[in-house]
This record gives structure tokens, sequence and C-alpha cells, in this order.
């Protein structure tokens, strides 16, 4: 049955690790089902409320959506805060549910080797911010488990074998640069946000290169990516693709909750997209084409940046055993999709009431002030593919 498989699908893409979680909401402690509709009315998180909803609009469900509250770092006692992750998939969901299942888990390994390099107060402190995320992962994966069980012991007895653990790590990712690390958040920055998405960028196509010729489709599935972190009274800000974060913020003078929008769309439809887009192709004439009344990249997507869709990242993709239907007929050099997100970051006023987050899907039914307006006036009863956060001041 739908209600089943969509009841399956739906444990991946929540998983609060909320603290204070009343359990005495009964059947929504876990959400709800209501047909194609997944909800969960009210939540806690860190620093306020949330709701929270998936609609299913295919027979097969592409998108992935996952809220965390509590630690931001694998460090119990590193920085504190709220993850929001909305992962709208197209031509399957594998591209959704491996950002799912590794970005978070990204960032949490940054900000555990940036508190640790801190720590140690060696040259790593200022150097690891930018080191090259998909090896410093890599490395993490491997290194956290016996780290975190032996931490207090190499710390306490044998502080030249944690500061040995540390060194062959930089000898081991070879070159990198000088950016300072800050401590002011924990080390949470746009950049560090930024370098998770590349990590999983390059290790989801390292996926579809190892199952190339077994699953020649997984080079055609992608997914967009639209990320929130509230933490330390900070918003950050991370979007890859189509989807939108709106803000309630109420003016003051008019006692009303005006919509900001803290995203923008990378739809060909939009012609600042298309003009960059033709900025960095300017050797290419298609490389945006009005087919059938819609702009599309090389006349097939319509988003111009992703992550997955190794089919327009990499020429190695571009063949055979690949459906002719994906394939772009003039060869390329470079990326003609792009996995890096637009970021941004600013502080969180009183104002400020909440957030909403949602896919293309919702945002083509509604403007953002018509959404604000819905949560502003039934905040307890919302029924949308979106998370809604709250804030509390």
């Amino acid at each position: 049955m739908v209600s089943g498989s969509l009841m399956r699908m739906m444990p991946p893409c929540w998983r609060p690790s909320v603290e204070g979680e009343d359990s005495s909401r009964g059947d929504d402690a876990n959400g709800r089902v209501d047909g194609l509709l997944w909800y969960k009315d009210l939540g806690d998180h860190v620093t306020g409320e949330f709701s929270m909803a998936v609609i299913q609009a295919n027979n097969l469900l592409e998108d992935h959506s996952q809220l965390e509250s509590g630690p931001l770092s694998l460090y119990e006692s590193g920085p504190h805060g709220t993850f929001v992750g909305i992962y709208d998939g197209h031509g399957g969901p594998a591209t959704a549910r491996f950002i799912n299942e590794h970005l978070f888990g990204y960032i949490k390994s940054m900000l555990f080797f940036l508190h640790y390099a801190e720590f140690g107060n060696f040259e790593l402190r200022t150097r690891i911010s930018e080191l090259y995320v998909p090896e410093v992962c890599a490395v993490v994966l491997s290194l956290t488990t016996s780290l975190q069980s032996s931490l207090e012991f190499q710390k306490s007895s044998h502080p030249y074998v944690f500061l040995s653990l540390f060194c062959s790590l930089k000898s081991f990712l070879g070159s990198y640069y000088g950016a300072e690390f800050t401590t002011e958040n924990g080390g949470m920055s746009a950049d560090v946000i930024n370098k998770a998405f590349l990590a999983t960028e390059e290790d989801f196509l390292a996926l579809v290169r190892k199952q190339w010729l077994n699953d020649p489709h997984m080079a055609s599935v992608g997914s967009c990516c639209l990320v929130g972190i509230v933490c330390s009274g900070m918003l950050y800000i991370a979007n890859a693709g189509d989807s939108r974060v709106v803000l309630g913020r109420l003016d003051n003078t008019y006692k009303e909750v005006k919509a900001v929008p803290l995203s923008s769309e990378h739809n060909a439809s939009v012609e600042s997209v298309r003009e960059e887009l033709r900025s960095l192709h300017p050797n290419d004439p298609q490389i945006v084409v009005l087919k059938h009344t819609v702009w599309r990249v090389k006349g097939i997507i319509q988003i111009s940046r992703s992550i997955g869709d190794a089919y327009l990242k990499s020429a190695e993709f571009n063949r055979d055993p690949l459906l002719p239907k994906f394939r772009v007929p003039e060869p390329f050099d470079k990326p003609i999709l792009s996995a890096e997100p637009e970021t941004l970051v600013q502080k969180l006023d009183p104002e400020d009431q909440f957030l909403i987050f949602a896919s293309d899907g919702l945002w083509e039914h509604l403007s953002s002030q018509e959404a604000v307006d819905i949560v502003n006036t039934c905040p307890r009863n919302v029924r949308f593919l979106l998370v809604i956060l709250f804030l509390s001041n």
C-alpha cells in the first residue's frame, strides 16, 4: 500500500536528535501519515519548535528531508544548534538518499577536527578549515571511532600520540591553505558547509563511477540541496538548486510579519541564471535552450546547480551505456552544472519569527508572502512539503 511504502521511506528522512522531546505527544512523536502525506505538526528543537511535512507527488518518493537538533559536532561539548536539509531529488531517489546519509555527518566531522586542532594548539589549527574535504572525511570516517574511544586516555597520558595523529593527518592531506580558524561559533562557517557540499558531491560521483557498468542510470540521478543551520544566534544558509528558504520577520512599524527570501533559485527560467551559465560557458551557444517554452540547461534540465547529475559534471559519463536521451552531443571539458552552493550568513534578530524551508513544489503554488501569512495565521496546523522552524527569542 502507498501509506506503508511512505512509512518505510520516512524513517531515514525523519531523524531528529532533539533534546527534551516530549514523549507525551503520542502518535505525533514520529509523525503521522494521511494517504500520500506524512507530517509532524509540532516538535522541539534547540532554540524553538518546528513543523515538518512531506507530500509524495510520484509513485516513487525521490525526495528526502532532514532535521537534526543538538550537537553539530562529533564532540558533545562542541557547538549545538539545529540543522535542516531539503533534498529534492530527480531521476530517482539515490542522490537525495545519499545526501541525507552523508552531508550532516561531513559537517559534524569537520567541526570535530576543527575543535581538536584548536585543542592541540599546533600549526594544523590554522590550516584545517581549508583542507580538501573529501580526504578529510575519508580520514574522519576511519579514525573517528577509535579516536573518540581513546581520546581522553591519549590527552591525559599520551599527548605525543594525540599530536602524532593530527600530524599524520596533515601529512596525508598534503598541500593546504592558511585560513584562520575561529572559535566564535564553534568553528561553524559558510566555508565548512560549502566543503561538506563538495565532499558529498565527490563521494557520490565516486559511487557512480564504481557502479557505472552495472547501473549507468546512477549517472542521471541528482538532487537539489538546501541546508539551513541555526547556531549561536547565527543563521547559515546554503543552497544548490531551486528550493527556497524564507524568513518570517516582524515589522514593528506595521505589526505585520513580512516575508524575507534568503536564497536564490538556480533555475534556467531565471534570467540571471542564464546569464551566469553563458558567462561560464562562452563558447557554447547551446548552454541554455528554450525548449517547449521552458528554458533548460543543454535542453535537458532546468536547474544549474545540484549534487549528482554526473552526466553533466564529467564527460566520462557522457557515453554508452548511458541512455541516449541523457547524452550531450557536444564534448565538454568542464562541469556543465555546479555543486557549489550559494551561501548566506546572518545574525538572527528578535524580530525573526520563523523560517520556511521548501522545495519548488510549494513555491510553484504559493508566493513567499502567502506562505508566511499561512504559517503566521495557523502555525499549529500546517500541511505542506516543507520544514518550518519557529525561532525562540
